[in-house]
């Protein structure tokens, strides 16, 4: 039986910095980094490690000596324990400080990047209420809270509506309130669970894979449309058009409400057959008075707003001509491709997921732009010389890849092409910087401008302007 490894607890621990995925920073005397989850830089405490490294700790506070100035209350009662909102204790004046200091280091320390002056970032309008998609699970294992363990009561009462508890598969908060989407979201969500308790729905088990009511995903746009998604595990007519009448009769500004059949491991709907059971099967977005198509299956940036200025941005770096050829890979539903098509001569865009590309197809006819053209397929198989051939040899590419960025091929062919231009749009910096090392013998930075797209997160989304040498 081996032996149980004695836990370390750090005394008086001031916290320093700010770390990557919401955690901070502080040096030991011994070299060594320690990461603190639940901390904010000034704060100083005594953090119990659980986690130890050759070259690192990581642990977190169990008690307080004194607080950082930067700290401030959370406004959500679930702070902590939802893994949503890992910033919400800190002045958003200072997460917007420590983003902007993230996105230098990735691209100085990784990249190895020169660097040219980096623009102030961008800040969000709207640090609440932000978000135009969330998804939510519902559970019959629901969360206990601290109070109610403390009670002592026998809980017969465990259905739930919500999001997975930072650190646990199976376990859901019950959601009361969520901060980060508009209204009617919240009403919608306690809706469908009170009826579904009222109504001795079966709530989903996600260990033992049974229960009928699974998912629940809400957009709204800034038109002001409104998709509902349920996924049941399984087909029960009855239950499932007394749920949906419900929800329709209860909430009359919904413009979309979907269903699907998901028996599958997990809720992914990429491969469900989606079914529309009021209203159209889309909702929309508009940006200077461009219409993009959004449905259950559409990739579009989470925070509308956010997204008209990212996009300002990219189009601002790329500076098309008329006579200018334009690649954009990655392109989505197209949405990139069309808000700059007006400039160039003809835009390519390229994406793995058919459904988007059938959407990017569809807005641009109906936005009547004639000029932009549409492929599907993966990325690296897809952006070779006879898909270059083909299409023309472009002046200008906009790349916005997923968290994983560029797959070395597709690097190693942006390079063979030799745009005069690339404009790199991450969510990642990290990736970000690994990918523009590998094109730094070819091209310059000239520009960057980080994004704040998700207050009260750590994340941030960034803009690079690469330039042929």
């Amino acid at each position: 039986m081996g032996r149980k490894k004695k836990k370390i607890l750090l005394e008086n621990v001031l916290v320093a910095d700010a770390g990557s995925k919401g955690k901070s920073i502080s040096r030991l005397e011994n070299g060594l980094v320690l990461f603190v989850e639940g901390a904010v830089p000034g704060d100083v405490c005594d953090v119990l490690v659980h986690k130890k490294r050759r070259s690192f700790l990581e642990g977190k506070p169990v008690k307080f000596h004194s607080y950082s100035e930067k700290r401030r209350e959370p406004k959500c009662e679930h702070f902590g324990l939802c893994g949503g909102c890992k910033w919400q204790f800190m002045d958003y004046e200072h997460q917007v400080d420590y983003k902007q200091k993230e996105v230098v280091d990735a691209l100085s320390r990784i990249g190895g990047i020169e660097l040219p002056e980096v623009s102030p970032i961008l800040k969000c309008e709207n640090e609440f209420r932000y978000r135009n998609k969330m998804d939510f699970a519902f559970t019959n294992r629901r969360w206990i809270t601290e109070e109610e363990s403390a009670e002592g009561k026998e809980i017969t009462d465990r259905n739930g509506a919500g999001f997975r508890v930072a650190g646990f598969w199976d376990k859901v908060i019950n959601l009361n309130e969520c901060h980060l989407q508009a209204e009617p979201s919240n009403a919608i969500r306690k809706a469908a669970r009170d009826y579904a308790i009222a109504h001795e729905l079966d709530f989903f088990d996600i260990a033992d894979k049974e229960g009928f009511l699974r998912a629940l995903t809400l957009r709204m746009s800034s038109t002001g449309e409104i998709m509902v998604l349920f996924q049941f595990f399984y087909e029960d007519k009855e239950k499932r058009e007394g749920l949906l009448e419900h929800m329709h009769q209860q909430f009359p500004e919904i413009t979309s409400l979907l269903y699907t059949i998901n028996d599958k491991g997990n809720e992914s709907i990429f491969d469900l057959n989606i079914i529309t059971y009021f209203g159209e099967d889309c909702i929309y977005e508009e940006m200077e008075g461009l219409k993009f198509k959004i449905g259950p299956k559409s990739f579009y940036q989470t925070n509308s707003k956010q997204a008209y200025e990212l996009y300002k941005v990219a189009r601002d770096f790329a500076d098309i001509q008329k006579d200018d050829i334009v690649y954009d890979l990655y392109t989505g539903t197209g949405t990139i491709a069309q808000f700059v098509s007006k400039n160039a001569m003809k835009v390519i865009g390229v994406e793995s997921v058919p459904e988007a590309i059938e959407a990017a197809k569809e807005n641009a006819k109906n936005n009547q732009i004639d000029n932009c053209k549409f492929y599907v397929g993966d990325m690296k198989e897809v952006f070779t010389e006879d898909f270059i051939r083909k299409n023309g040899r472009p002046d200008v590419v906009i790349t916005d890849p997923p968290r994983d960025g560029m797959h070395k091929k597709v690097i190693g062919q942006l390079l063979d092409v030799g745009a005069k231009k690339i404009v790199y749009v991450s969510c990642n910096p990290a990736t970000q910087a690994r990918d523009l090392a590998l094109m730094t013998e070819h091209y310059i930075v000239t520009k960057v401008q980080p994004v704040d797209m998700f207050p009260q997160t750590y994340h941030v989304e960034n803009v690079v302007l690469l330039e042929k040498k």
